[in-house]
């Protein structure tokens, strides 16, 4: 990784926006270049999102936070958390 002068490679006015949020500090801006989203690679992602489903369903079933919770050896919270987390669009 290089490092470079930001007021060498900025346009100006990008420059004076982004001191007013840090100034002499090291900025790392990450490349975008077909970034692969977190647990995509080793089928992670799809596991926990197979799970969260399935435990939206048993709880929609009657089935208690306490028992799926058991069941899926998760703490309390974490079960509410899956139930009562918004989705998040562009995730």
């Amino acid at each position: 990784m290089k490092y470079l002068n930001a007021a060498e490679v900025l346009p100006k006015d990008l420059l004076i926006e982004i001191q007013k949020h840090i100034k002499g500090e090291v900025l790392y801006i990450p490349s975008d270049d077909g970034r692969i989203r977190w647990g995509e690679k080793n089928g992670s992602r799809n596991y926990f999102e197979n799970r969260n489903e399935e435990i939206k369903r048993l709880y929609k079933n009657g089935f208690s936070l306490e028992e799926i919770s058991c069941k899926y050896r998760l703490a309390y919270d974490t079960v509410r958390k899956i139930l009562y987390k918004k989705q998040l669009k562009g995730l």
